[in-house]
């Protein structure tokens, strides 16, 4: 067993290896990749006053300070700079449903990457990173930091988080969310949104927040194979049922079920104004992002 710097207990050294991997990956790409735009597309917490100075025609007249514009027997203003530095949040679902994935990478693993791809582009940009772990309890909260190690330990938590319960609670992690953020965050909901209830806690966080939901999705969310009768488990209950996969009717009413879910899903990220992101488990994690920072640019300009 070999341990981590920072953590109290060894890492296996397998977990240790996807660690590594991960990080030399996202490093890269969020260099390579997102630099370019998310500073340019998440802006900070609002302005901070920084000097005052005289009065020069076409300043706005709200900003005079007329204490010293008194003192001095000529006019000045306030001068103000944007706080650039930001609190960017990820709320991550480590449910047993994570852990499901028939592709390149289960859904926890991809959660991972995709943690830590924001998290290297925020401390890029001197950004804190906090992190919400959430199952139908919160598992694990670490509060907004800077630095490389800090974002290290962040994604260890996820990577190598095993969960004390398996159900899903996303108002939970949510409501925490809003708690625990005192300031206006980036926050980052990564989910399958499999969860039920969650959407009035969604609006409340959306309201203080820049929520942006990034849906995890497995190709067998959505399609059921045709491998005639076989037994399924709920990863978050345990409960076993034998579906005949061979029936057409039964595949087809899976996959309207499915897709209900999906477009429900997707008309409430739009009722509330989110930019939400779906990243398949069998595709690039990198692409979804950058079309977000790419869209919000796009919209900043215009």
């Amino acid at each position: 067993m070999i341990k981590a710097s920072g953590s109290k207990n060894p890492l296996p050294p397998e977990l240790l290896k996807q660690l590594r991997r991960i990080e030399i990956r996202t490093q890269r790409l969020a260099n390579e990749q997102l630099s370019g735009t998310y500073s340019s597309v998440f802006k900070g917490q609002g302005l901070s006053f920084r000097e005052v100075r005289a009065y020069l025609p076409g300043d706005d007249v709200r900003w005079i300070d007329w204490n010293v514009s008194a003192r001095m027997s000529e006019p000045f203003v306030k001068v103000f700079v944007e706080e650039r530095e930001m609190t960017v949040m990820l709320v991550v679902d480590a449910s047993q449903s994570e852990q499901f994935g028939t592709r390149r990478a289960s859904k926890a693993r991809v959660a991972a990457e995709i943690a830590a791809l924001c998290s290297f582009s925020a401390i890029k940009n001197n950004d804190r990173v906090g992190l919400v772990l959430a199952t139908e309890a919160i598992e694990k909260l670490v509060p907004p930091k800077k630095g490389d190690k800090h974002v290290m330990r962040v994604i260890r938590e996820i990577l190598g988080h095993e969960p004390k319960y398996t159900g899903t609670n996303l108002k939970l992690a949510l409501e925490t969310l809003v708690k625990v953020a005192k300031r206006r965050s980036v926050a980052f909901v990564i989910s399958d949104f499999f969860a039920s209830g969650f959407e009035r806690s969604l609006s409340l966080a959306s309201a203080k927040h820049d929520v942006i939901p990034v849906m995890l999705v497995d190709p067998r969310d959505e399609e059921l194979p045709d491998v005639g009768l076989a037994t399924f488990e709920d990863l978050e209950t345990g409960e076993e049922v034998v579906v005949d996969t061979g029936d057409r009717a039964v595949r087809d009413h899976y996959r309207a079920a499915m897709r209900k879910l999906r477009s429900d899903r997707d008309k409430l990220f739009k009722k509330l104004a989110l930019d939400a992101v779906v990243v398949k488990t069998g595709e690039s994690f990198v692409s979804p992002l950058r079309d977000l920072f790419a869209k919000r640019a796009r919209r900043l300009r215009r």
